[in-house]
């Protein structure tokens, strides 16, 4: 009898390993962040991107999802002469999603033509912010 216990014993600790073995590694959830602008000012703007650019340093860039949606008047610095121009550019260059509101665009007359190369679009920047949010986004407004 106490050789098969013992046996038995073995067989579920082999059996354990061996399921520890075949399970998949615990994906990291990335930090997940959506940001709004939506002043046309240039302070509010570098903030929101000294915002973004501090978290991918300290959380590292492959650990962070981030969007910065413009809609309204913070649409202006999404345009190709923004004084900001440069730094949207980097911001995308890193990872960090910016966004146009189509919506914006349209009720102000302007096409993709007029701005920086490097953005994406959404149909509604308010809608975009909602969904995020909705999907567990964290939300900021500087």
């Amino acid at each position: 009898m106490k050789n098969v216990s013992g046996i038995v014993g073995l067989i579920c600790s082999g059996l354990l390993l061996l399921g520890a073995m075949v399970m998949p590694a615990q994906a990291v959830e990335k930090a997940r962040l959506v940001i709004q602008v939506s002043d046309n000012d240039s302070a509010k703007w570098n903030l929101a991107l000294n915002n973004a650019k501090n978290i991918q340093k300290d959380l590292g860039n492959a650990n962070v999802e981030m969007e910065i949606v413009a809609y309204g008047p913070g649409i202006n610095m999404l345009k190709a002469e923004s004084e900001v121009g440069n730094r949207i550019d980097e911001a995308v260059a890193s990872g960090v999603k910016v966004l146009a509101c189509q919506n914006t665009m349209r009720n102000q007359k302007l096409v993709k033509d007029d701005m920086l190369g490097s953005i994406g679009y959404v149909p509604a920047g308010v809608i975009e912010i909602m969904q995020k949010q909705h999907q567990g986004y964290a939300y900021l407004r500087p």
